[in-house]
C-alpha cells in the first residue's frame, strides 16, 4: 500500500512563493495521475492540479491556472506544487492524492485512491 506524505507548507505573503512536496513510498506506488487538492473549514475539498505520472500532461483549476505549477520527479517518487503569486483565497490544507485508473475523471477527488495527511498553507495579506 502506497503512502503519501506532504511537506513544505507554512505562511507565505502575497507576492512570495512556496513549494510543496509529496513523497510517495511503498511497493504499490503505481500512479496514473498524481494530484493536489485543498480544503478549508466550511468548504468542500477543491481540485487544484494534477499531472500524468508518465505523460507529464497537466490540468489546473481555473483559480490557480497561471500561478501554480505542478511537477514530478519520477525517479524520486515525489510530486511538487510550486505556488507563486499566492492570494489569501489560496489558504488551506493541501493534500496530494494518487489516481491509479486510466480513463477516470482526474479532476474529481472521488477518483483518487490514496491520500496524504495534508500540509497547511496560509497566505497572509
Amino acid at each position: 500500500q502506497a503512502q503519501l506524505i506532504e511537506s513544505g507548507g507554512g505562511v507565505v505573503q502575497i507576492g512570495g512563493s512556496l513549494e510543496l512536496s509529496c513523497a510517495a513510498s511503498g511497493q504499490t506506488f503505481r500512479p496514473y495521475y498524481m494530484g493536489w487538492f485543498r480544503q478549508v473549514p466550511g468548504k468542500e475539498r477543491e481540485f487544484v492540479a494534477t499531472i500524468g505520472w508518465k505523460s507529464g500532461v497537466t490540468y489546473y483549476s481555473d483559480s490557480v491556472k497561471g500561478r501554480f505549477t505542478i511537477s514530478r520527479d519520477n525517479a524520486k517518487n515525489t510530486l511538487y506544487l510550486q505556488i507563486t503569486d499566492p492570494q489569501p483565497v489560496d489558504t488551506g490544507v493541501y493534500y496530494c492524492a494518487m489516481n491509479r485508473q486510466p480513463g477516470s475523471n482526474i479532476r474529481s477527488g472521488n477518483n483518487y485512491e490514496t491520500w496524504g495527511q495534508g500540509t497547511q498553507v496560509t497566505v497572509s495579506s
